[in-house]
């Protein structure tokens, strides 16, 4: 694919993803909102720490007030950010998308319907990304997932298969196994099930995946979690996808079955590492568990589904955010205390 690409967002997966696509030889711009990773970029370019090797790559760095002066537009724009600020990066990127240009949210969540009420439904392809890594240092990523065991889906919006999504597969590629779908929509909340079930709970916690799945009792608060989101998403009428390079014999089962098989293959891939919400802590940001957790939370109040466990991990998250509860293992008897309740 010979065009113009930029990642939108250069945090731990935006970086990964556009050190692998420059690697590759493919016309690359990193844009992001960090000043001192972008001149850490344009210093000495990405330094990325990986079990299957590390490797240093020369990129293209802008800041975000350099685009006005850069003077071109871009065939693929992959969106890398947080769902917290999907609309002002997707606004701010919109007069630098080519007319038959397209926007990749390299996300979780469920942004497609606000990044294409800005873009397009035309202009907007859907993606599921596994791939985890973290970034502390300016210029540095920790990659936790191998090449091999990152994976991504990509698919259009309306289930069709175009030569767009080809080619776009075949660019991701670079970065990881990457399929196409025909349902992007269930297996982006398949994978929005398999991060309410890891992901937001451990945030509360600051232990690595690993620890937080050993806690006594986690395992069944997990598949609780999984259960509500499950049962919003069907009221809804999405239809559940095998994700994380699985086959649909591997996913079958019964709904329990899934739900597990769907947090293993996960954590068998990323259990070392610290979930993203512990990385939002850490720095002091506002996490984006409103947009996973929190989306089950508001539709099941919508549909008149309780959701019990998923509202209390987003209440505790929401004290974290404000600064009225730490980020501590302490989280979880509160977390456990909560759901007793409810």
């Amino acid at each position: 694919m010979g065009k113009a690409l930029a990642v939108l967002g250069a945090g731990a997966i935006g970086s990964s993803a556009g050190a692998d696509l420059t690697r590759a030889g493919l016309d690359v711009t990193i844009i992001d909102q960090w000043p001192a990773h972008v001149e850490a970029m344009k210093a000495g370019g990405l330094h990325v720490k990986r079990k299957d090797g590390d490797f240093d790559v020369p990129v293209r760095a802008l800041h975000l007030c350099e685009l006005a002066s850069f003077n071109r537009d871009f065939d693929v724009v992959f969106l890398a950010a947080k769902s917290n600020d999907t609309r002002w990066l997707t606004e701010l990127i919109k007069p630098y998308l080519k007319e038959d240009g397209v926007l990749v949210g390299l996300q979780n969540g469920m942004n497609d319907d606000a990044i294409a009420s800005i873009v397009g439904r035309g202009r907007t392809v859907g993606c599921v990304v596994e791939l985890q890594a973290e970034l502390f240092t300016p210029g540095q990523i920790q990659r936790n997932t191998t090449h091999e065991g990152t994976w991504f889906t990509v698919g259009e919006l309306d289930g069709s298969h175009t030569l767009r999504i080809r080619e776009i597969a075949a660019v991701m590629g670079t970065v990881g196994r990457c399929d196409v779908t025909d349902n992007i929509t269930g297996a982006k909340w398949t994978k929005l099930i398999a991060n309410i079930m890891t992901q937001a709970p451990f945030g509360l916690f600051g232990l690595r995946n690993y620890e937080s799945m050993a806690l006594p009792g986690m395992h069944e608060i997990s598949v609780k979690l999984g259960r509500e989101a499950l049962a919003v998403g069907t009221a809804i009428g999405y239809r559940i996808e095998p994700v994380f390079g699985l086959t649909a014999d591997e996913f079958s089962g019964s709904s329990d079955e899934t739900l597990v098989t769907a947090m293993k293959t996960l954590m068998s891939h990323v259990g070392g590492g610290r979930t993203a919400p512990i990385h939002d802590h850490i720095k002091g940001r506002r996490s984006e568990m409103a947009f996973i957790p929190g989306l089950v939370s508001a539709k099941g109040r919508e549909l008149g589904i309780p959701t019990p466990c998923n509202d209390a991990v987003v209440e505790l998250d929401r004290q974290i955010n404000e600064g009225r509860l730490n980020m501590d293992p302490a989280n979880f008897e509160r977390l456990k205390a909560m759901i007793a309740a409810a």
